[in-house]
């Protein structure tokens, strides 16, 4: 405490609360990239497109974002809709998905950090009361 009676903030504090603001940048981020690509993805599958360079191209640009269940969505939709237009090319974009997002070495770390996260912003919750 200080001589005012308010608790001084320790490295820890600034770092957790670093940590949470990136973790709302990287939120922030993928709510964008949803509301960008889904008009993309419902013109493509709608439209019944075979355009391979813009399909793969839209692929391509939602791996990045896979992570995010609603891009996930999106781009199981995608690959639906391009298998039968390009099955081997298909394959592809599932192996990348899976080696992107759904190896072990991912699955053990998710847990700690989402872990992390909801410890972090309790305890910035409890700093800021």
């Amino acid at each position: 405490m200080d001589r005012k009676g308010k608790r001084k903030r320790s490295s820890y504090d600034e770092m957790v609360e670093s940590i949470c603001g990136l973790v709302e940048g990287v939120q922030a981020l993928n709510k964008e990239a949803f509301q960008a690509y889904k008009p993309i993805v419902d013109a493509i599958v709608s439209s019944g497109s075979r355009d391979v360079h813009h399909i793969e191209h839209t692929l391509d640009g939602l791996l990045s974002f896979c992570g995010y269940e609603p891009i996930l969505q999106l781009y199981k939709k995608l690959c639906r809709h391009y298998y039968y237009i390009n099955p081997a090319a298909t394959a592809y974009y599932v192996n990348s998905y899976r080696e992107m997002w759904d190896s072990e070495e991912n699955e053990e770390q998710e847990v700690p950090v989402k872990k992390c996260a909801r410890k972090g912003a309790a305890k910035l919750k409890k700093i800021s009361q």
